[in-house]
């Protein structure tokens, strides 16, 4: 007598996802990794699921993307309470962005691309430009002032960013370093005078000194 055949087995459904699984997810991999790291795919082999099903809580990456940077702005952008000086509102409001991104700089990646936004952050630039045109900007200069604070506040982040990480992977004196040694005091005799405390003087924690002077250069009456 022929034994029954046993019941076959379907595939199991991928697990369910929500959108904060796809956030949450997405953050620990652009932070462990960097951005160029998060694709659909792989994203999509870290949750345990597909790439088809991701599709229906995010368009692409693109989305995704401004999905983590509301998220970080949600959790970690704080509003501070603003002085009524115009001058020291935009400081403020500036110093607060910094702060914030300091310790993210893969946010400050995708933000100099100049085309994805955090709309919960929008709130510090209208800070930024509305002290501007209190201080006597027009609302076109002050948007030309608040550019000029955001790409130093993201330079500052950037370049500090990868000088910390190229000291620590890295022990040796860098190549500048080595040229400093040897400058010719004839031909670069402020350099020389400056060049054997030119790494400690480039690393100190200057941005809010020189964010003052910004704002200050930008109310100068043209």
């Amino acid at each position: 007598m022929s034994q029954p055949s046993a019941p076959r087995k379907t595939p199991g459904r991928p697990a369910r996802i929500s959108r904060q699984d796809i956030i949450e997810t997405g953050r620990r991999i652009v932070t462990e990794e960097g951005v160029d790291r998060l694709t659909m795919r792989r994203l999509a082999k870290d949750i345990g699921s597909t790439p088809m099903a991701l599709y229906h809580h995010v368009r692409d990456k693109e989305e995704l993307l401004v999905l983590l940077l509301d998220d970080y702005a949600a959790r970690t952008m704080r509003r501070p309470e603003l002085p009524a000086d115009p001058r020291e509102r935009v400081v403020v409001a500036a110093a607060a962005i910094h702060g914030a991104l300091a310790d993210c700089p893969w946010i400050v990646e995708v933000l100099t691309a100049d085309d994805l936004m955090s709309t919960s952050a929008l709130w510090f630039v209208e800070q930024i430009v509305d002290g501007l045109v209190e201080c006597g900007l027009t609302p076109e200069q002050a948007v030309h002032g608040y550019r000029a604070i955001w790409y130093y506040t993201a330079g500052e982040i950037v370049i500090r960013t990868a000088a910390a990480r190229r000291r620590a992977a890295d022990e040796r004196p860098t190549y500048r370093e080595q040229v400093f040694g040897e400058l010719d005091p004839d031909e670069y005799p402020r350099l020389a005078q400056v060049a054997d405390r030119w790494a400690p003087l480039t690393s100190q924690d200057t941005f809010l000194v020189q964010l003052r002077a910004l704002v200050d250069g930008l109310l100068i009456p043209r």
